[in-house]
């Protein structure tokens, strides 16, 4: 079955960030640590996930695994941990076995276990923890398939869920209504504010090729840090006044406490054109005055209204993500029969090689001196005859444990649905 696979993990929603450190494989040479960790607790495969909110040892072992080993495990990791905080870090691990691990570990790539439901980000970072532990020498092949069926399964439940689906980000969301307005890859941008807000945003302009950006902002050089690698422009603020070549989108956030773009200015930005504008206001407060807004044509975007659909979105993504986690039940069931058919193929991996010996052997030993007394032709004969027999012998136990774990798989199936009935 599946019992040998288990899951360390200590998340953001068990331990503060500095717990989570305590977990961490500390020093440069991560891969000897694991090596020993490996080596130490007796397990056949590892591999290790580390990011932002989260601490995963992911282990295959048929040994029986003790209710301490979260202990055990930091004291080979962390000797350097006090033994209190190490028992207070150990009692926030979780310990998952079998199918509660495969499912968490599908859960996880499919972001449905993230900080942010839907956040696809994670499925890169399980794909690279996986390949760094594999170029490591700590897996195998019961985590090769295990991280295969997982990938697979995330990406079937982002295809036929709605999980990462509307955006939650405030700037994802202020930058697709901007484009709601028909603003072209040409229009003119000017920006106001070159902060990690702005920043953001700024990625969004690059991935749609928009290409006459012009930036302004207090430090001069990070407006310039922002602009260039982009081939857009950059001034100080202190220019912003005297810009005369007009926009056709403003998108401001700086850390003014107080309204900068006041009508006086916005008059001196418009440079007469009389269109209607786009602007974009991720300021708290705004730093677009309400006078400004009131008195000139405008697509206003602010940041209140997107708070709003950002919170409707996350709403829509905890709705379907109770429509992942009836996928992800049928397909931990499916994996269970994958896990077992390899199996099969595993313990009859020998037969080929078996078979290719006996063919060998009656005809370079048992049957030798007949074999020599044959014409080429009837040589040829044989050795076709011999091969096709060799392909046929090889195939009939293969095609039986098949189908004998076929039938194991549907009467699981049956009862799984006969479950469901007495339930209902």
């Amino acid at each position: 079955m599946l019992d040998g696979y288990n899951i360390l993990t200590l998340t953001h929603r068990d331990a503060s960030l500095d717990m989570l450190a305590h977990a961490i494989v500390p020093g440069e040479n991560t891969d000897i640590s694991l090596q020993s960790l490996k080596a130490e607790m007796g397990w056949e495969e590892l591999f290790y996930l580390a990011t932002c909110n989260r601490v995963s040892y992911v282990f295959y072992t048929q040994n029986p695994v003790d209710q301490n080993i979260a202990e055990q495990m930091l004291s080979v990791l962390r000797p350097d941990l006090s033994a209190f905080v190490a028992q207070k870090t150990a009692a926030k691990i979780r310990l998952l076995q079998g199918t509660a691990a495969v499912t968490h570990l599908l859960e996880v790539a499919a972001s449905m276990d993230s900080l942010v439901v839907g956040e696809r980000e994670i499925i890169r970072q399980i794909r690279q923890a996986y390949d760094q532990s594999r170029e490591w020498n700590l897996t195998g092949d019961h985590l090769r398939l295990l991280m295969g069926f997982t990938i697979e399964t995330a990406k079937e439940i982002y295809t036929h869920t709605g999980i990462g689906r509307r955006a939650l980000s405030v700037v994802a969301l202020a930058f697709a209504e901007m484009l709601k307005t028909g603003l072209r890859p040409d229009a003119r941008i000017l920006m106001v504010g070159a902060g990690e807000t702005n920043a953001l945003f700024a990625k969004f302009l690059v991935k749609s090729k928009f290409s006459k950006v012009t930036i302004f902002n207090r430090s001069f050089e990070k407006a310039q840090n922002l602009a260039k690698p982009n081939g857009w422009r950059a001034f100080s603020l202190d220019e912003l006044a005297y810009y005369s070549e007009g926009f056709d989108a403003l998108v401001v956030c700086t850390g003014a406490t107080q309204a900068i773009i006041t009508p006086a200015l916005y008059r001196e930005l418009l440079t007469k054109e009389t269109g209607e504008k786009v602007v974009v206001d991720l300021s708290i407060p705004h730093n677009v005055a309400r006078e400004t807004v009131e008195a000139f044509p405008m697509q206003y975007i602010e940041i209140e209204s997107l708070k709003e659909t950002a919170n409707e979105n996350l709403a829509y993504r905890e709705q379907e993500r109770d429509r992942a986690e009836g996928l992800i039940k049928q397909r931990v069931l499916a994996f269970r029969d994958r896990w077992h058919e390899r199996q099969i193929e595993r313990s009859l991996a020998h037969i080929p090689e078996e078979v290719k010996a006996v063919k060998d052997r009656a005809i370079q030993e048992v049957f030798a001196k007949e074999f020599e007394r044959l014409s080429p032709e009837a040589q040829d004969l044989v050795h076709r005859m011999l091969g096709y027999m060799e392909k046929k012998c090889v195939a009939i136990p293969i095609k039986a444990a098949k189908a004998i774990a076929l039938q194991g798989q549907k009467r699981r199936e049956a009862a799984t649905i006969g479950g469901r009935l007495k339930d209902n």
